[in-house]
């Protein structure tokens, strides 16, 4: 499979600076040092409400009847190859932040099933802070982007686990730094 050129970052950490950023500024420094394009977006910090489930976006043709911070991400992700999903490990799964954003996911594939383009997105990858040492914990997480790729047929592009990390800077000596650049020249 050919290398991404335009890939959409989505990081659902609250924590501004935290284990989650640092491993989002790696891989994008990664990416963009192999001459890619990077938008990273901080889920965390905008307004994205959940999925209303109306359907709206199949019946009426647009991008998602809410008409908040969602519409951009949509947008950008209509023109990505990759997406990297960022998040800490909330109680054995994402973020209720990243949670949200990726709900809303679902209004990109209706728009696209409409209007007979297809998502553009060829691979996703995960990166994720654990504070718990036993990786299975971030089982949850890992599931929802492997079902995501199966049923977008997206390539799974790997998940970086960093176990053991809880407060801001643990990540700072830890070689998963390194992999999350790898895997943002890779991608």
């Amino acid at each position: 499979m050919s290398v991404s050129k335009n890939i959409v970052v989505l990081s659902g950490s609250p924590r501004k600076g935290g284990n989650t950023d640092k491993l989002a500024a790696a891989f994008v420094e990664g990416a963009q040092s192999a001459g890619k394009n990077v938008t990273l977006f901080r889920v965390a910090d905008m307004k994205i409400g959940g999925c209303l489930a109306c359907n709206g976006c199949e019946r009426m043709g647009t991008m998602c009847v809410q008409k908040d911070d969602m519409l951009e991400v949509l947008d950008t992700l209509l023109l990505a190859d990759a997406v990297v999903f960022a998040s800490p490990v909330y109680y054995f799964s994402v973020s209720a932040q990243l949670k949200l954003a990726i709900d809303r996911i679902y209004a990109l594939s209706r728009i696209c099933e409409q209007s007979g383009k297809p998502i553009t997105i060829k691979r996703a990858a995960l990166l994720m802070p654990c504070e718990d040492t036993w990786v299975e914990t971030a089982a949850g997480a890992t599931e929802i982007v492997e079902r995501m790729c199966d049923y977008y047929k997206w390539e799974n592009a790997g998940s970086i686990i960093v176990t053991g990390v809880l407060n801001p800077g643990e990540t700072e000596d830890r070689i998963e730094l390194e992999k999350a650049r790898e895997l943002g020249r890779k991608i």
